[in-house]
């Protein structure tokens, strides 16, 4: 027996389940099921250590062909019911550590899945053909609503934005007060608040990070501001979803743009919307975005109730409607993204705020 985590369980799950099927439904913007709408898988690619590995569904059976081994065929029903095993621990284990049993992990050496996270470069978790095992491979990602996900954009000291103390000129042991403030879930909107007190003002600087300020860029050359002040209005207004943010964004206009352009074009919203699925197909703070699309071209969503839901940018409305009502403002570790505290440079002092997004649970 061995143990795996949640989040390496649920990639599997979605795979076993494509497998099972041999179809897959559509989601819905609301992140629920398409009643309407089903795409015939036929062939699921993974990348294991040694190689790649190619599931073909046939009517009965899966066959799994490998570069160095014989073709080996396997009812269909054993993945549906190693899927439905799966399943039973995702929703009945508390830990983010589960004990694969014996069984499943029988399965899994016989099927030749060894790495529960596939290896890729390209960030996908696997490949799927639609319809017909000639047609083009999509890449995709696994999100599960029953294990901790994946961010979209995730904190890291590359996503760290900078704003700029103007107003009263500090001290250093006024500094130092600040900066000692206590430990808690809302110690960076105390801080802010603090500066305000004591007459301070902070105004958006800049992305700290060069290709992350350039990939922004991509979206609106105003847009890093925009984000700046979507963090700030997370931790001072303790606003994390996304709807709700840019309903804030549209009556504070960081941007100082015209009243028709926010209402009759409805710029706010269409500006997250192209910066979500930028993220989701892709987009990543330290590596440079050209607007070019990736190897991933989807997310495949497991819900709470186990089904499979399938968004591609194919249908670019549904997958920017679905990012856009589902995605939440995360706070990641101060410590470890380096924000969050005054900090000197060329004698101008700094307040960073750290950009992460992550889908919402339920």
């Amino acid at each position: 027996m061995f143990t795996a985590t949640k989040r390496e369980l649920g990639e599997v799950y979605a795979f076993f389940r494509l497998l099972a099927d041999g179809s897959v439904s559509m989601g819905t913007p609301d992140g629920l099921k398409d009643e309407d709408t089903r795409w015939r898988v036929a062939l699921v690619q993974r990348e294991e250590h040694d190689g790649t590995r190619c599931y073909y569904i046939e009517e009965e059976h899966i066959r799994v062909v490998t570069d160095d081994k014989e073709p080996a065929l396997f009812p269909r029903a054993d993945f549906d019911k190693a899927a439905r095993m799966i399943l039973d621990l995702l929703r009945n284990t508390t830990d983010e550590k589960v004990e694969v049993p014996d069984a499943l992990e029988g399965f899994l050496d016989a099927v030749r899945i060894y790495d529960l996270e596939a290896k890729t470069d390209d960030r996908t978790d696997f490949k799927v053909a639609f319809w017909d095992i000639e047609a083009p491979l999509s890449g995709f990602n696994v999100r599960c609503r029953l294990s901790p996900m994946n961010p979209l954009l995730d904190g890291g000291r590359t996503a760290n934005l900078k704003l700029e103390q103007t107003g009263v000129r500090f001290a250093v042991p006024t500094v130092n007060k600040i900066n000692a403030l206590p430990e808690s879930p809302d110690e960076v909107a105390e801080r802010m608040r603090m500066i305000e007190r004591l007459g301070g003002t902070l105004k958006y600087n800049d992305v700290a990070d060069r290709v992350f300020r350039c990939n922004l860029l991509m979206i609106d050359l105003h847009f890093p501001r925009m984000l700046a002040e979507m963090v700030r209005l997370m931790h001072l207004e303790s606003i994390t979803r996304v709807p709700e943010l840019t309903e804030r964004i549209k009556e504070i206009n960081p941007l100082k743009i015209k009243d028709e352009l926010i209402q009759k074009h409805r710029f706010y919203e269409y500006k997250m919307k192209q910066f979500l699925l930028a993220l989701a197909l892709g987009m990543r703070p330290a590596k440079i975005f050209n607007g070019t699309d990736s190897a991933v071209e989807g997310i495949l969503l497991v819900n709470g109730q186990g089904e499979v839901l399938c968004y591609h940018q194919s249908r670019r409305k549904v997958f920017e409607d679905f990012l856009f009502r589902n995605s939440r403002f995360e706070k990641g570790p101060l410590e470890k993204d380096k924000y969050g505290f005054l900090e000197r440079e060329n004698g101008t002092w700094y307040f960073k705020l750290n950009a992460k997004i992550g889908l919402v649970k339920r």
